[in-house]
C-alpha cells in the first residue's frame, strides 16, 4: 500500500520537481520510504508502506533492466505467491519476495492483460524502456484511487486529487457536471469527472494506455452483469447461502496475505462481525479488533458498542474501543478534510480518521466490512425498486439528495445549465445489461456509487495514517457470486437476507437480528453549537463569497434551519454544502 505519482512528456523531458512536489503530497500515503525514477520523458515517484517484503529490495519506483520495463505500484496483490510460482516456472529469476515484482515480471510475461489474473487491489503505471509506452491500470472495483491530467505535451497521474494540485498547472474550474452530481449523488462523483475540469480519475477496472506521441486509448477489462442465470435454476436457498459462506470465507483468508501485524475494524454490525467470525474459524486466535463511537446527539445515538462487544466476547479478540467526545471530533474535521481526495459529506469521514489514528499504533493492516450492502443489497431504498416499472424516477426519488428544481435553488445560475444527474441515470440504466429496475440499480451502486462514497473515503482516511484497509466484501468472486443469486434473495426482510442467513452458522443471532445500524457522527447531522460556528465560518470567509458556487439565500436558509433541511437519506444538507466549500479552501483552489 502506497502512493504513487508520474510525468509523462511527450515533447521534451519530463519535469523532476513537479513529481517531487507530488510524491511530498503523498506522504502520508507511505511514511516508510521513498523513490523516484527518471527516463528522459517519463518520471515516476512514489511513497511507500512496508507491507509485503519489509526490505530495500522491495523498494519503489522498482525498475527491471532485464526486462526493459519500470514500475510504480499501490495496493496488495492477494495471490502473489501463487503467481510467482506461475512465473518461475516459465524462468523468471526474482531479487525480492513483494507483490510488486510479481506485477512487474506479470505484466512481461502477460501484457496488459495480466490484471485478470490478479486478486487484490490496485492502481499501478508501467514504462516500456523500448517503445516508451507508459500502461496504467486501476482495480476491478476501484479499490485503489488513481487519477490524471492531462495538457496539451504533458500527462500526469498520482494516488489523490491534491498531489496533483502540488505540481501545480491545473485547471481548477469548478465542473458543473460534477458538481451537479456532488449535489445529487451523496457527493458522489462518478469517473472521469472529478469536482475540478483539470482533473479526471480513471475508471475501475479500466486499462489506460500512453503512447510515445501522446495518443491515448482505454481498455474496460472487466463487467459484471447482475440477475440470474439460467444455468442457476436449481440453486437453492441453501445453496446460495453455503456458497456465499464458503467464498467470503475464501476472500477474508486471502486478505491476510503480510509481513505485519493486522486486524479488522468492527463495527457491530453484521457485515465486520461476519469478517471476524469467518477469520476465527479459520484459526485466527488474539485478532486484534477496533471500535468507534461518538457522544449522542438529539436522541441519535453515536455508538454500537453493545453489539461489537458481543462479537469481541464470543471470538475473544483483543479488543480496542475508542470512545470520541465532542470536542475531538471538531478539532478532527480539517485534518479529515485534508486527506479526502475528493470532498466527501459522509459523516463518518472523520470518525474513520479518528478511528485510524488509534489502529495504527497498533496494527498496518485492517479488514474493513465496507461493500456489503451494495453487493448483497442491504440499503432502504432497494425494495422500493422491485417491481418497479419507472426505475429513474423511483432511484432518484429515494437517493437523489435535491431534485433540479431545489439545484437552480443552490447554484449559482452559470452552474446550473443542465440536469446532469439524471441524464447520467438515463443513460446508465438503458446501457445496462441487467434486465430488472432492482438489478440495474444494484450494478450502479456497486460499479458508481459505492467507489465514490464509502470504498474511497476508506481508502483516504486511513491511508491519512499509514494504515492499510482491505475490504473481502469486494473480492470479485464474490461480487461475480453475488450478482447471480436473485434479488429478492437479496433486499427480502429489510435487506441482505441471504447474507444474514449465511451469518446464522457462525455469528450471533442478536446481532443479525438487530436493527440495522450506520457509523453514525451526530454531531455532524444536527449541525449545532461549535460545529455550526464552523460551517459559518467557513461559507462566511471571503474566498466562499468571491467562489459564489451557491445562492447565498440557499445558504442563509440553511444556515438558519440545519436540522429541518435533511437529505431523503437523513444527512444534512448544510453540511453536504459546507464540506464543498471548506475543501476547496482546505486545498487552496
Amino acid at each position: 500500500m502506497c502512493g504513487i505519482c508520474g510525468e509523462i512528456s511527450f515533447d521534451g523531458p519530463a519535469d523532476p520537481a513537479a513529481v517531487q512536489a507530488m510524491v511530498g503530497c503523498l506522504r502520508a500515503r507511505g511514511p516508510d520510504g521513498e523513490g523516484l525514477f527518471g527516463s528522459g520523458r517519463v518520471v515516476f515517484g512514489h511513497r511507500r508502506l512496508k507491507i509485503i517484503d519489509l526490505s530495500e529490495a522491495g523498494q519503489q519506483p522498482m525498475v527491471d533492466p532485464g526486462l526493459g520495463l519500470a514500475i510504480v505500484f499501490n495496493g496488495c496483490i492477494y495471490n502473489f505467491r501463487a503467481l510467482r510460482a506461475e512465473l518461475e516456472a516459465k524462468g523468471y529469476v526474482f531479487f525480492s519476495t513483494s507483490d510488486t515484482e510479481v506485477v512487474l515480471k506479470a505484466y512481461h510475461a502477460w501484457g496488459p492483460a495480466c490484471v485478470e489474473r490478479f486478486y487484490g487491489m490496485f492502481a499501478f503505471a508501467v514504462l516500456e524502456r523500448d517503445s516508451g509506452r507508459v500502461v496504467l491500470a486501476r482495480d476491478r472495483l476501484g479499490v485503489k484511487p488513481l487519477y490524471y491530467s492531462a495538457v496539451k505535451g504533458r500527462f500526469r497521474f498520482a494516488s489523490s486529487l491534491p498531489a496533483l494540485l502540488a505540481a501545480g498547472d491545473v485547471d481548477t474550474a469548478i465542473d458543473p457536471a460534477a458538481l451537479h452530481h456532488y449535489m445529487s449523488w451523496h457527493a458522489g462523483v462518478p469517473a472521469p469527472l472529478t469536482i475540478l475540469k483539470g482533473v479526471r480519475k480513471l475508471a475501475p477496472a479500466t486499462i489506460l494506455t500512453l503512447e510515445k506521441d501522446g495518443t491515448r486509448h482505454e481498455k474496460t477489462y472487466w463487467t459484471v452483469t447482475i440477475g440470474p442465470r439460467e444455468a442457476d435454476r436449481g440453486m437453492t436457498e441453501a445453496d446460495w447461502r453455503d456458497a456465499v459462506l464458503e467464498t467470503l470465507g475464501t476472500a477474508v483468508e486471502r486478505r491476510q496475505v503480510a509481513d505485519v501485524p493486522t486486524g479488522v475494524l468492527l463495527s457491530g454490525g453484521l457485515d465486520s462481525s461476519l469478517l471476524v467470525a469467518l477469520l476465527a474459524r479459520n484459526g485466527q486466535t488474539g485478532l486484534k479488533t477496533f471500535s468507534v463511537g461518538f457522544d449522542a446527539v438529539n436522541g441519535v445515538e453515536g455508538d454500537e458498542f453493545k453489539y461489537s462487544d458481543i462479537i469481541a466476547r464470543t471470538f475473544e479478540t483483543d479488543h480496542t474501543k475508542v470512545a470520541v467526545d465532542g470536542s475531538r471530533t471538531l478539532e478532527a474535521l480539517p485534518a479529515a478534510i485534508a486527506a479526502m481526495a475528493e470532498p466527501q459529506m459522509s459523516h463518518d469521514a472523520v470518525a474513520f480518521l479518528l478511528l485510524s489514528q488509534e489502529v495504527a499504533k497498533h496494527v498496518t493492516v485492517i479488514q474493513s466490512g465496507q461493500g456489503a450492502d451494495e453487493v448483497f443489497g442491504g440499503y432502504h431504498w432497494y425494495p422500493k425498486l422491485m417491481g418497479s416499472t419507472n426505475p429513474v424516477s423511483d432511484y432518484a426519488r429515494a437517493y437523489f439528495d435535491r431534485d433540479h428544481d431545489e439545484m437552480r435553488e443552490a447554484l449559482a445560475p452559470d452552474l446550473v445549465n443542465g440536469d446532469y444527474s439524471t441524464a447520467y441515470l438515463e443513460a446508465f440504466f438503458a446501457d445496462s445489461k441487467s434486465a430488472s429496475a432492482i438489478d440495474k440499480t444494484l450494478q450502479l451502486d456497486q460499479q458508481i456509487m459505492m467507489v465514490d462514497d464509502p470504498v474511497k473515503r476508506v481508502d483516504n482516511m486511513t491511508m491519512a495514517c499509514g494504515l492499510e484497509a482491505r475490504v473481502p466484501f469486494l473480492d470479485h468472486d464474490l461480487v461475480e457470486l453475488a450478482a447471480r443469486i436473485p434479488a429478492d434473495l437479496k433486499v427480502r426482510d429489510g435487506g441482505k437476507y441471504i447474507l444474514k442467513e449465511a451469518a446464522r452458522a457462525v455469528v450471533p443471532a442478536e446481532v443479525i437480528d438487530r436493527k440495522k445500524g450506520y457509523f453514525p457522527v451526530p454531531a455532524l447531522k444536527h449541525i449545532r453549537g461549535p460545529f455550526l460556528d464552523f460551517v459559518r465560518d467557513v461559507l462566511d470567509r471571503p474566498e466562499a463569497r468571491a467562489r459564489g458556487i451557491f445562492n447565498r439565500a440557499y445558504v442563509d436558509h440553511l444556515l438558519a434551519d440545519p436540522d429541518g433541511t435533511l437529505t431523503p437519506k437523513g444527512n444534512s444538507k448544510l453540511w453536504q454544502v459546507a464540506l464543498l466549500e471548506s475543501w476547496l479552501q482546505t486545498h487552496g483552489v
